[in-house]
């Protein structure tokens, strides 16, 4: 095995354990001599991902699969302890609070890492149709899939899944492959350009500090880390955006049955509301989950409640009016009674929403602020973001989860490609190619669910029945329609 030679003394690490190319652009400096001899020298990696949620471990588990990449010295650096992801685990009829829906498209390119046989799959619910209503003027859009078309797999629109759920299948297919140097329980005290040393020269080079002095060199480092990411700051990368000054309260909740077209056919709704949509997603079996985008004093309001007039409020905003609503908010108790009577004096279609819920889960109710942010650039100088780090997204569209995945999918791609032509991975210009690739279709969307919130959270004037005049055209209009739903399941043809 070969080694580097400093000053008639061989480094600990073997050459081998880098890129060729990685290992070129250090052996200039390798025959210096320096001062600073003694100080600590850094783990060196190909890539170091900071972060282990569901578009870190994708992208790792992508490039350990793939033959190409396989080679690449991998590292992960998480907070959190990975061995409660592992072991995770609930009872069939209990279900995370945190559920993400991945597309058709998503959930390939889970398979072709491996990844989506590791799931657990008793615990993902495909839905096939699409039930929008806006909530003032109850124009409606329904999207469903036509039932004389033959099945090529785009009858599904998309599928639900708890978010551990997912990650804990995407831990099991990483620790198959093998090859990825796990720090968990890692803090991540700093993260700095590297010093020229004796024995190398780290100056263009980012260093993770960890806690307890152990020091990481990366030649990309991806920042998988989240909305606050520590990388994206160290990259020196701005992220605008803004606060919707609402909140999203999610919940698992019990039906009264496994829903109007059983298993066989499932069915998301979504309302909209002035004060923000509420979304009702099935989960396997008589259970759903609630997404409910609502001012902070209302998700006060419902956190505080009895689960029996959780229920309430809950089947009240499929139901009732929005005065109505806005009403039941203002009672500390009692909405389980006052949805009794007002159910009496309102007409709707049963079969046009939701069944009627009887429960929800004990410790599942919980809010989280709602934002949008997008960073200037997804790329640096050996610095690449994913995920939350780069993009934060209105959850009305539930696509923020398929969005990380379209990330890691497209930089694990941009990463083979160096690899297989010789070309630095870190390099500002082999990453070009993941940027222009991602920021323009991310940022569209992003603008897209900023625009249907705002639009929606007007209660009154001539936008009402303006928008409520497109959105029953285009329920009229199959093919604009079924496109809109490829572009949903992620099968639809690339604009850009």
């Amino acid at each position: 095995m070969d080694y580097i030679v400093l000053s008639q003394r061989q480094l600990r690490r073997p050459l081998t354990s880098l890129c060729k190319s990685c290992s070129r652009r250090l052996r200039p400096q390798l025959t210096r001599s320096y001062a600073n001899a003694s100080s600590q020298q850094p783990d060196i990696y190909d890539v170091v991902c900071v972060g282990g949620g569901p578009a870190g471990l994708s992208l790792l588990t992508a490039l350990r699969a793939n033959p190409t990449t396989a080679g690449l010295r991998v590292a992960l650096v998480e907070a959190q302890d990975l061995r409660k992801v592992r072991e995770w685990k609930l009872p069939p009829d209990r279900f995370s609070n945190r559920c993400s829906s991945l597309t058709p498209a998503s959930t390939a390119f889970l398979d072709r890492a491996g990844a989506w046989a590791r799931v657990r799959r008793d615990r993902v619910q495909a839905y096939h149709e699409m039930q929008v209503w806006d909530g003032v003027t109850d124009a409606r859009i329904e999207f469903e899939w036509d039932r004389n078309a033959t099945g090529n797999g785009t009858k599904t629109i998309a599928y639900m899944t708890e978010n551990l759920n997912l990650t804990s299948g995407l831990l099991r297919r990483l620790d198959e492959l093998g090859g990825v140097e796990v720090f968990d329980g890692a803090r991540v005290e700093g993260i700095t350009l590297g010093e020229e040393t004796e024995e190398l020269d780290f100056r263009e080079w980012p260093i993770v500090h960890l806690a307890g002095g152990k020091q990481l060199a990366a030649r990309l480092l991806v920042g998988a880390d989240g909305a606050n990411s520590p990388v994206r700051t160290f990259a020196g990368i701005e992220s605008r955006g803004w606060d919707y000054q609402r909140h999203g309260v999610v919940a698992t909740l019990e039906l009264e049955g496994p829903g109007w077209g059983g298993d066989a056919m499932k069915v998301a709704y979504q309302r909209f509301l002035p004060t923000g949509p509420v979304a009702m997603l099935p989960l396997p079996g008589n259970l759903s989950t609630l997404v409910w985008s609502t001012t902070p004093a209302n998700a006060a309001v419902l956190k505080s409640l009895s689960a029996a007039d959780f229920v309430a409020l809950v089947n009240a905003a499929f139901r009732l009016s929005p005065v109505d609503l806005e009403f039941m908010h203002t009672l500390s108790t009692g909405q389980e009674e006052e949805l009794e009577w007002r159910l009496q004096h309102t007409q709707f279609n049963r079969q046009a929403i939701p069944q009627t819920v009887v429960g929800v889960q004990e410790g599942t109710i919980a809010s989280f602020p709602l934002k949008m942010r997008h960073a200037d650039t997804y790329i640096g100088e050996r610095v690449a973001l994913v995920g939350d780090a780069a993009h934060t997204i209105h959850p009305l569209a539930g696509q923020g989860l398929n969005q990380g995945q379209g990330d890691a999918e497209s930089l694990a791609r941009t990463i083979e490609y160096a690899v297989s032509h010789g070309q630095d991975i870190g390099a500002r210009m082999s990453l070009e190619s993941y940027n222009s690739e991602r920021y323009g279709p991310n940022h569209v969307l992003l603008g897209v669910c900023d625009k249907l919130h705002k639009v929606y959270s007007v209660g009154s004037g001539p936008l009402v029945p303006l928008r409520s005049l497109g959105l029953n055209a285009i329920n009229a209009m199959r093919p604009v329609k079924s496109f809109f739903m490829q572009q949903a399941a992620g099968n639809g043809i690339k604009l850009f």
